[in-house]
């Protein structure tokens, strides 16, 4: 962190900072049942969660006992969540909310000025912002800003402030479930003895593992470089259908294509080229849903495969 970022030293304190984890999704889930009570100022508490979403924060918001409440994150907001627009009521009953940055699925990318607003808005609201921040290696232009750096912008301090990451995306390592939670001592302790509960420590094997791919970026470097090959590809084959564009960050194609159900259904029957329809990865909310119409393409095969689906795309569709 204190490498990628350009932290402070010390601000971080690996002992008491930073807890390894089975990968982020564990992760991601399991925090909500370290931060979410019972209630918060005498009401039912609120989760606050972009739409569309990754769906372990839905998951995790619905058994910890809270009430979802989906951020939209369309093209008119730039894909991305406004959590400040959110009524003062809302606010006031929010104990957690989940942002992404690059976002799953768009690949959207926050500034500085955005994330030290959502940490300024956690604080002064008493609620734990969680960074997820899996795909903060696959960039294409500037690196992302992450929590932890406007956190040093910010004073240093980690409070209401929870960062993940993981080496599912950053070392296309997916199977090897490992990632880590770095947040302030308190939470981190609390954090840990919950897990402990749970048995989910993950085992020193794959722990020594991952601390040689934390350690390494020239795989990391080449890994990007393999991603951008990928959506040069995508554009050429696209050649701006389907309202595509090239992501700031990520691995998906987010296109837009009429009806993504019907989409994913032929493009599954009639070429073999498997999709999720963009209305599974969101929610209906005050009557707009932010991924109708849409499917999700994972560009995760090689080059040529990847080149193979999305002729197959292009044509059936």
């Amino acid at each position: 962190m204190t490498r990628r970022y350009s932290l402070p030293d010390g601000m971080v304190d690996g002992e008491t900072m930073v807890v390894p984890v089975s990968g982020t999704r564990e992760a991601l889930f399991m925090i909500a049942l370290t931060a979410v009570p019972a209630t918060k100022n005498g009401e039912k508490p609120v989760v606050l969660i972009p739409n569309p979403f990754y769906q372990v924060y839905l998951g995790a918001a619905v058994m910890a006992g809270a009430e979802p409440v989906f951020v939209p994150a369309g093209k008119d907001n730039g894909f991305l969540p406004d959590f400040s627009a959110l009524p003062e009521e809302t606010l006031n009953r929010t104990v957690l909310a989940y942002y992404c940055s690059p976002a799953n699925p768009q690949g959207a990318i926050a500034s500085m000025g955005t994330m030290k607003t959502l940490i300024g808005l956690a604080r002064e609201h008493d609620f734990l912002l969680v960074s997820d921040e899996c795909y903060s290696e696959l960039y294409y232009g500037n690196p992302p800003t992450g929590a932890a750096e406007a956190c040093a912008a910010l004073g240093g301090s980690l409070q209401n402030v929870a960062i993940m990451n993981s080496l599912s995306k950053r070392s296309s390592a997916p199977g090897l479930r490992s990632g880590f939670v770095a947040g302030d001592p308190d939470l981190i302790r609390r954090f840990a003895r919950l897990r402990d509960y749970g048995g989910a420590p993950p085992p020193l094997p794959l722990l020594a593992a991952a601390a040689a791919l934390w350690s390494d970026e020239e795989h990391v470097i080449a890994n990007r470089a393999t991603y951008a090959e990928k959506y040069k590809v995508a554009a050429d084959v696209l050649d701006g259908n389907f309202g595509y564009y090239s992501p700031a960050g990520g691995f998906y194609l987010w296109l837009d294509v009429g009806d993504g159900e019907d989409a994913a259904l032929r493009l599954w029957r009639d070429a073999g080229v498997r999709v999720i329809p963009g209305e599974y990865l969101a929610r209906e909310a005050d009557g707009y849903h932010p991924g109708a119409g849409y499917i999700r393409l994972a560009l995760v095969h090689d080059k040529d495969t990847t080149a193979e689906a999305l002729t197959r795309l292009a044509d059936v569709l």
